[in-house]
């Protein structure tokens, strides 16, 4: 995840630079159900709305926050599926909130409604974040509900007025990326506190739409939006929170952003951007999936590293004898191609890595969704290398 408004905030106002340090333990985003009320075209997870066998119980669950709470994890985040259709979510929250965690819920939002908002502010989430595709029928068609848009605006709403910090969470593909700048204005008009923009990754039913992804121009031209908007919003003072994830170019081409913006500022902020290091998969960020599969984070739900019920998440997360998580864990990665050529691979970290897998089968190829050229990374022509597609039974086998 790369935080905006926290690099235009050094903009403004410039902090000490410190060494980079990773987070004792890392936030888990926790898949409790893989069931959903909707079928949406990137859906990571290929939900339906079905019952999905062997998913952990109730206890199961309980025991593996012990063990997350034993290894420093400061941060879960509940999803799905549609977590609200867990009939013991809230028990689940609830117990995680009295455990010390920080908790949020990320959901569609159509399920909150009058008889719903009420245990869902009482839940005490520090964090509910809706996910939107577009405004009205574009959001509809993204959802395949008609009406989602409409529910899940009046959900954004309830949350709001009970209190609890809301955000949206938008997933560029061609299809939508003209719906960016009426997203920031549902941003300011509704008074949302949190916008996370996601590019597209090469996961679950989004591999599977791959040729939807926005053009690499289209990517740059809507970061470059995305950048004024978040500076305009500071020097406004509006304490907003702009993010991005899934594409950890973001960093080096604000730099470069900066560079041509606030040539003044440049060196401030490069320094800044490598003390936050790109990519976290592995490191600071995991994924438990519905079943107890441990996974870098959820785009890997075609990899796993292990399962909570034959091995503790603590133990499964510290075995470099993986050779994904080994490489995961290194400084710098082992990345190949334009990323192992390209000058800012200690900003970015090679990106993420699973998009580099799924098109190549090697975890350590180029990351094709890197929108910045040649010249711009420092990389000679004779360094590229060519991506060829992978096959889709030999992508789905766990590798090693």
């Amino acid at each position: 995840m790369f935080r905006i408004s926290k690099f235009m905030r050094e903009l403004i106002d410039p902090t000490p630079v410190a060494a980079r340090r990773d987070a004792p333990g890392p936030v888990v985003i926790w898949n409790l159900i893989r069931r959903c009320n909707l079928t949406c075209k990137h859906c990571y997870s290929i939900s339906a709305d079905t019952d999905f066998p062997g998913e952990l119980t109730t206890a199961e669950v309980f025991s593996v926050m012990d063990d997350l709470k034993r290894f420093h994890v400061p941060a879960l985040i509940l999803s799905g599926g549609e977590p609200l259709l867990r009939p013991d979510i809230f028990e689940i929250s609830g117990h995680a909130k009295e455990m010390g965690f920080f908790v949020g819920l990320s959901t569609n939002g159509t399920l909150i409604d009058a008889d719903t908002i009420g245990p869902i502010a009482q839940a005490g989430y520090d964090y509910v974040g809706i996910s939107l595709d577009g405004i009205g029928a574009v959001h509809d068609a993204f959802r395949r509900r008609k009406g989602a848009f409409d529910a899940s605006i009046a959900a954004l709403r309830l949350c709001r007025e009970r209190n609890l910090k809301v955000g949206l969470r938008f997933t560029m593909t061609r299809d939508n990326a003209d719906q960016l700048p009426a997203m920031l204005e549902l941003v300011e008009r509704e008074g949302v506190e949190r916008f996370y923009f996601s590019h597209l990754n090469y996961a679950g039913r989004g591999n599977h739409n791959r040729k939807d992804d926005a053009h690499l121009n289209s990517t740059r031209r809507t970061m470059d939006k995305l950048f004024e908007h978040c500076l305009a919003d500071e020097n406004a003072g509006r304490r907003r929170d702009f993010v991005s994830g899934n594409n950890d170019t973001d960093g080096v081409y604000l730099l470069l952003w900066v560079r041509r913006r606030f040539p003044d500022k440049a060196e401030h902020i490069e320094a800044k951007l490598r003390q936050w290091g790109g990519n976290a998969s592995g490191v600071n960020v995991a994924n438990i999936d519905n079943v107890g599969d441990v996974h870098p984070d959820t785009m890997w739900w075609h990899y796993s590293l292990g399962n909570v019920r034959q091995r503790p998440f603590s133990e499964i997360w510290r075995d470099t004898s993986d050779p994904l998580m080994a490489g995961l864990k290194q400084r710098p990665r082992p990345v190949t191609g334009r990323c192992g050529a390209c000058r800012y691979l200690d900003i970015c970290a090679g990106n993420t890595r699973v998009r580099a897998h799924q098109v190549t089968g090697d975890f350590w190829a180029e990351d094709p969704a890197c929108y910045l050229t040649d010249e711009e990374i420092g990389v000679a022509p004779a360094e590229r290398i060519q991506l060829t597609p992978f096959s889709a039974g030999r992508r789905a086998r766990r590798a090693g």
